[in-house]
């Protein structure tokens, strides 16, 4: 293996390697902020600069390539003042107002103000009065905070295949701007791959704060509950120093009371009610003529968006199910609300998501119930993050408190949600005889489209998983051929979703499933029907006729 000379010190390298990728290894902090592993290399910010022996300039460290017996300097005088001069005017352009910033601890930009010791309103640009472009409830892109970097626009673009964003002009009047033509589906990639929250979800946060405050002087009589989405339960640790899946539902229950929550909900009692939900219709289409198949999933609702505006003919191909937020909101606001004898009204439900389209979805008209919406507010991981840090909350020091009955048991089927498959793997296992193996391996994992065949009630299911939008246009072109699809717009699941902890990368979002199938290991029961708590809350629905009209739901052409 070769070697180069990394601030005196000889390291070897792998030929095709940057600079930056060696020195991340070595433990060696090169500032950089358009660097995102998943992305290409634009090396547009400059902020990676490093010198090398025998060269007149400085090179960006990202893009720049090793070779044998490269001597290079990450921390000379020369390159401590380039990049000092490239911060300050970088910040010139971001005008944050970083008191109420969600990424507050963790923006690389006042890590890296506070190391260079930068006067960082030397260049601040008075006039930048670039507008802020909201994408309905979920996203947005403020102008004001851009540094013209690229990654929401390749992110969008190159990974999502939606095209959304575009940079307009050249120069000092370049400016970012939604392209009409290409409208968002709300999936918030660009958020996620965005390194200084220029685009970012639309928060919620102060509104929970607003709610507990008024609670907490006896000016509100709202009962508040939260439900905590499955992939949550996967990276929040990450964003309190910890390895992915360390911190426990259960201590994410208590930072909840903690905050001044009255009850705390996990979302996997209601993602086993949309399997079970989801798994009827799969065999309803299956037995019956004419039915319309492919059955396509529907719980993921950036892909509901973009079939509603992208590929409206995919309609009635959607299952006609809920998604398991709103499932959980139906049965808190009439099953759990009838056995505490507490109004529908009078209760305020919050999801803690790792979406950005949770948002959108909680909004839509057509989801309400009785003239109620079944979730009132949606918070992202990063959102609730920030809420906990704000009351200096770290939930990995909680003591565990259980969730509130009767609707804390789930299946190991609900734990694996959150990562790409878990879907399809959970309805397969519903739907499959009692004696069958449930070995459907075949549909994990984050290949972009994932192809099998298991045999379901005598019949041969011809399945596909798409993970990520950008993959859907393969997989169109053959739709006939499949009976059962799963589609999630984020790469890699909800536990890439818009709205999780950053960084989010490729290796980070294995992790993170990981620790999904570590808690499925650990359940006592792995199919959603052998949930005797679900089976008797979807018995009550029927019963009082709210079936139809709480656990199902149309979709439409976007207008």
């Amino acid at each position: 293996m070769p070697y180069f000379y990394l601030n005196n010190k000889k390291v070897k390298y792998k030929k095709g390697e940057t600079v930056l990728q060696v020195a991340k290894k070595e433990g060696i902090d090169i500032p950089n902020l358009c660097h995102h592993p998943d992305l290409s290399i634009r090396a547009v910010c400059r902020v990676c600069l490093v010198e090398i022996k025998g060269r007149k300039d400085l090179v960006t460290a990202c893009s720049t390539e090793i070779e044998p017996d490269m001597e290079v300097k990450t921390n000379s005088k020369a390159v401590k003042k380039a990049r000092a001069t490239n911060l300050e005017l970088i910040f010139a352009t971001h005008r944050e107002e970083c008191r109420d910033c969600v990424l507050l601890n963790d923006c690389p930009l006042l890590k890296y103000a506070k190391k260079y010791k930068l006067s960082i309103g030397r260049f601040i640009d008075r006039k930048n009065k670039r507008p802020v472009y909201n994408f309905s409830n979920s996203v947005e892109v403020d102008g004001t905070q851009c540094i013209d970097c690229g990654s929401c626009i390749e992110a969008c673009t190159n990974l999502q295949k939606i095209d959304c964003l575009q940079f307009t002009n050249k120069g000092y009047k370049q400016e970012l701007k939604p392209k009409k033509q290409n409208p968002c589906i709300y999936c918030g990639q660009c958020a996620l791959h965005c390194p200084v929250f220029s685009a970012q979800e639309q928060t919620n946060w102060q509104e929970i704060e607003s709610i507990l405050n008024k609670k907490e002087n006896n000016k509100s009589n709202k009962i508040l509950v939260a439900q905590i989405a499955p992939s949550v339960r996967a990276s929040l640790s990450e964003a309190f120093g910890q390895k992915s899946g360390k911190i426990s539902v259960k201590q994410i229950a208590s930072a909840l009371k903690k905050l001044g929550f009255d009850y705390v909900f996990d979302v996997n009692f209601a993602a086993d009610i949309t399997t079970l939900v989801e798994g009827e219709e799969l065999l309803e289409r299956l037995t019956h003529k004419n039915s319309i198949l492919p059955m396509m999933t529907s719980c993921c609702p950036a892909w509901v968006r973009y079939v509603e505006v992208y590929q409206p003919q995919l309609i009635p191909h959607l299952t006609t199910s809920r998604s398991p937020q709103i499932h959980g909101g139906a049965v808190i606001k009439q099953y759990f609300s009838k056995l505490k004898n507490i109004k529908a009204k009078d209760i305020e439900i919050v999801s803690i998501m790792p979406c950005t389209a949770k948002k959108h979805e909680a909004k839509r008209e057509e989801l309400k119930i009785k003239g109620l919406k079944p979730v009132d507010l949606v918070l992202t991981i990063r959102e609730f993050t920030f809420l906990l840090q704000r009351n200096n909350i770290d939930p990995t020091k909680l003591k565990e408190v259980p969730l509130d009955d009767p609707l804390a048991k789930h299946s190991g089927s609900a734990a694996i949600y959150g990562g790409s498959g878990g879907v399809m793997e959970s309805a397969l296992r519903s739907v499959a005889s009692k004696k069958q193996n449930l070995n459907f391996k075949a549909v994990r994992g984050q290949k972009g489209i994932k192809e099998a065949s298991f045999k379901i009630k005598g019949k041969n299911l011809q399945v596909a998983v798409v993970s990520g939008i950008g993959n859907i246009e393969n997989l169109l072109k053959n739709l006939k051929k499949y009976d059962y699809i799963e589609v999630m717009a984020c790469p890699g699941g909800c536990i890439g979703g818009g709205g999780q902890v950053i960084p989010t990368t490729k290796e980070i979002i294995k992790k993170r499933q990981a620790s999904l199938y570590k808690l499925e290991d650990k359940s006592l029961f792995k199919r959603a029907n052998e949930n005797k708590q679900v089976k008797e809350v979807k018995k009550w629905f029927k019963e009082n006729n709210l079936e139809k009209s709480s656990l199902h739901t149309k979709y439409r052409k976007a207008k």
